[in-house]
């Protein structure tokens, strides 16, 4: 039997707090989202002055990143790349923001970021990926 290291309360407030930290830190108004390895919603963050709509979004960049193992970079620039068929994935919100959690080469959750621009979205999601 196979074990796997998971996500604790802990972990997930370690990531919220970095993912508010660096986006406060360069005036962003975002939501934050964290999910476990499955894509199911763990915690979300709306800070101040986000559009209500960043939170859907964001806990679906994390669940697609969950789910497809992999930053949803990837997938926007297939889709954009003439890939299209990808949209029809089973996944929703298949644009930047969403950062696979990674320890010991196996995903254990994801960060999606919404609120701000497609590469401003991603650094927060790193951002808040490196604490662990």
């Amino acid at each position: 039997m196979q074990s796997k290291a998971v996500l604790t309360q802990d972990d997930v407030a370690k990531v919220l707090d970095a993912a508010q930290q660096e986006a406060e830190r360069e005036n962003w108004a975002i939501t934050v989202a964290v999910t476990d390895d499955g894509g199911h919603l763990l915690a979300l963050r709306r800070l101040d002055g986000a559009a209500p709509f960043t939170a859907d979004v964001a806990a679906n960049k994390a669940r697609s990143s969950a789910m497809g193992r992999k930053e949803t970079q990837v997938f926007e620039e297939m889709i954009n790349g003439g890939r299209t068929a990808f949209v029809s994935a089973p996944m929703q919100a298949l644009l930047s923001g969403g950062v696979p959690i990674i320890v010991d080469g196996q995903v254990v959750g994801a960060v999606g970021i919404s609120g701000v621009k497609p590469d401003q979205d991603v650094q927060v999601a790193k951002a808040a990926v490196s604490v662990l």
